[in-house]
C-alpha cells in the first residue's frame, strides 16, 4: 500500500498535493487512500504481523538496527524532505530527525528486557504457585502523525509498536506525507516485509483507519481532533493513545540563572516557529527578577528572524490556517489591555510570524489559556513560587514545563500538574529515550518512549504453574471447615492489624 516513486499515483485517481509553506510550490503529489485501500493495507500488516511476533527480540532488533542503519547514512536526504515539507531551518529537521534514531536504537535495544516474561510474587495464600507476566503485542498499530515533528514525534509510537513486536499502518499528515512515505520506504528496503506500511490522504483517511479494525492508534494532534479519534475508535473499542496539544508553562525563580533562563525561554517559544507541543507559551517570572529576565529575552530573540533565506533559523509557519489562530491570540492580548515588548500585531505575515514577546497580559486572554502555536510567549510577574505553581497548574493543557532554581528546582517541579518537567533546562525531557513522554487533561493520555511506550503497544498475560499442592485446599468444592478456618486465621494474622494511629 506504500506508494514511493516507483509505484506513483495512477491518473485521474483522487490526490492532494504537500506545499512547501515558504513558497507555496508543489513539493509532491500523493494519492488520496480511501477506506477500502486503508483496509487493504491493515489485512496486510496482519498477515506480516504474524512473522514479525514470531521473531525473537534478538531478531527484531537486528532488523531494525539495519533500518536505523540506512536512515542514519541518509540522514541528509530525510532532513531535506523535512525541510521541504515543513519549511524549517535545515539544522532543526537533522536534530529532530537525530534524536528519533536514538529512540529507534533504544527501543529495539531494551525491547526484550522491558517485555520478556518474569517472575512476579505470589503471596502467601497463593506460594504453591509460580507466577510469571509477559508483555505481549497487540498486533496491528494505527499511527495518525502531525506535521509539527514528523518524524520525531510519530516515530514515538512507530519504533515501540514495532521493538513490542506489532506491525504498524501510518497516515502521516497531509502537509507531511513525503516524511512518512520516506521512512516506509526505506524500512522495506531493510526488512522486506510489509510490516510498515503507509496511507496517505486528508481527514478522511485517518477517519477510515480508526475504523478499520487496528488493534490500537496512537494519535498526535489537535485535541480537538482527538476527541474525534476518541470518538471513532469508540465504535469498534479500538484504545486509542492520545498525545494532544499544550500550553506549557516556564518558571523562573528569584535564584536562577537568567541567562540561561532567558536562553532557554527564546529557544522553546521560537524554535520550530514555536510550532511545538511541549515548547513555551506561558512564562511565570519572580517579581525580583522579573525586569532584568525581560531585558534578556528580548535582547536574545530580537536579533531572531523569521524568513525564507536560507541561513535563517525560523521558518514559516506550516500549517496556513495557524497563521490566524497566532494572529488572533496576539490581538485579543492587546485589545484588553497586555503590550507588546517584542513583534506584536505587525509581527504576523501571510507565511512568517516574528517572535512576539507579550506581558502585561489579563489571565482570561487566549494568549494565556489557548495553544497559540506561534513564535510568541506570555510573560508574567509573580510574587512566589507558589503562585507561579498555582499558575502553572490553573490549565486546562497539562504536558511539558520548565523551571529555572539554582536551590528548589525539584522542589517547584514535584508540585506541578503535569507530564513532564525539565530543571534548568528546556524539553530536554524528550530527548531522553528512558523517560515516558505525554500529558493528562486536555493534553492527552497514554505514554510514548522509555519501558511505558514499549508497554504500551502490548497487553500483559499473566500465567500461574502450580509448584506443588496448596497447604490450604481453596479453589475447590472439597473444601473443608478446617481449611476456612485456617485461613481466617491467617487473614487475622498478616492483615488485621491497622496503621499506626
Amino acid at each position: 500500500m506504500t506508494i514511493t516513486e516507483e509505484n506513483p499515483t495512477a491518473a485521474g485517481a483522487p490526490s492532494f498535493d504537500s506545499l512547501d509553506p515558504r513558497t507555496g510550490a508543489v513539493v509532491a503529489t500523493h494519492p488520496i487512500h480511501d477506506e477500502a485501500d486503508v483496509r487493504v493495507a491493515v489485512a496486510r500488516a496482519r498477515e506480516a504481523a504474524t512473522w514479525w511476533s514470531g521473531l525473537t527480540y534478538a531478531e527484531r532488533a537486528d532488523r531494525l538496527g539495519a533500518w536505523k542503519s540506512l536512515v542514519t547514512q541518509r540522514l541528509d536526504e530525510l532532513a531535506g524532505v523535512m525541510s521541504a515539507e515543513t519549511g524549517k531551518p535545515h539544522g532543526d529537521a537533522l536534530l529532530e530527525a537525530a534524536l528519533a534514531i536514538d529512540h529507534l536504537a533504544w527501543a529495539s535495544g531494551h525491547a526484550k528486557k522491558v517485555l520478556k516474561r518474569h517472575k512476579v510474587p505470589s503471596g502467601l495464600v497463593m506460594a504453591n504457585q509460580k507466577a510469571t507476566v509477559e508483555f505481549r503485542p497487540l498486533g496491528v498499530i494505527g499511527v495518525i502523525g502531525p506535521w509539527n515533528y514528523p518524524v520525531f514525534t510519530p516515530m514515538g509510537s512507530i519504533a515501540y509498536a514495532l521493538s513490542a513486536g506489532n506491525a504498524v499502518v501510518f497516515k502521516p499528515s497531509e502537509y507531511t506525507p513525503g516524511i512518512g512515505l520516506w521512512l516506509a520506504k526505506t524500512f522495506t528496503e531493510a526488512v522486506g516485509k510489509p510490516v510498515f506500511q503507509v496511507v496517505t490522504g486528508l481527514g478522511e483517511t485517518g477517519s477510515a483507519l480508526c475504523r478499520s479494525g487496528v488493534d490500537k492508534l496512537a494519535f498526535t494532534g489537535s485535541t480537538a481532533t482527538g476527541k474525534k479519534v476518541m470518538a471513532a475508535c469508540a465504535e469498534s473499542l479500538t484504545p486509542v493513545l492520545i498525545e494532544a496539544g499544550g500550553k506549557d508553562a516556564l518558571i523562573v525563580d528569584e535564584d536562577a540563572d537568567l541567562d540561561a533562563a532567558a536562553d532557554g525561554a527564546v529557544w522553546g517559544a521560537c524554535g520550530n516557529a514555536g510550532q511545538t507541543c511541549a515548547g513555551v507559551e506561558r512564562v511565570y517570572v519572580h517579581e525580583k527578577v522579573y525586569d532584568e529576565f525581560l531585558v534578556k529575552i528580548v535582547e536574545k530573540a530580537k536579533g531572531l528572524q523569521a524568513s525564507d533565506d536560507e541561513g535563517s533559523q525560523i521558518g514559516p509557519i506550516t500549517m496556513p490556517s495557524q497563521v490566524d489562530i497566532i494572529r488572533r491570540h496576539i490581538d485579543d492580548a492587546i485589545a484588553k489591555g497586555g503590550r507588546a515588548i517584542l513583534g506584536g500585531p505587525e509581527a504576523v505575515g501571510d507565511r512568517f510570524v516574528q517572535p512576539t514577546i507579550l506581558v502585561d497580559v489579563p489571565a482570561d486572554s487566549t494568549a494565556w489559556t489557548e495553544e497559540t502555536f506561534g513564535p510568541t510567549m506570555t510573560v508574567a510577574k509573580v510574587a512566589s513560587m507558589d503562585e507561579a505553581v498555582a499558575r502553572t497548574n490553573d490549565s486546562r493543557y497539562a504536558l511539558g514545563s520548565a523551571v529555572f532554581s539554582k536551590s528548589r528546582g525539584m522542589q517547584i517541579a514535584e508540585r506541578l500538574r503535569v507530564g513532564m518537567t525539565s530543571i534548568n533546562g528546556v524539553i530536554t525531557f524528550a530527548g531522553v529515550p528512558s523517560l515516558p513522554f505525554g500529558g493528562i487533561g486536555d493534553s492527552g493520555f497514554g505514554r510514548i518512549h522509555g519501558p511505558e511506550g514499549l508497554k504500551e503497544f502490548t497487553y500483559a498475560h499473566a500465567i500461574t504453574k502450580q509448584r506443588m499442592k496448596p497447604l490450604l485446599a481453596l479453589t475447590t468444592f472439597d473444601r473443608t471447615e478446617k481449611a476456612e478456618q485456617q485461613l481466617g486465621k491467617m487473614m487475622k494474622m498478616l492483615h488485621g492489624r491497622g496503621g499506626k494511629k
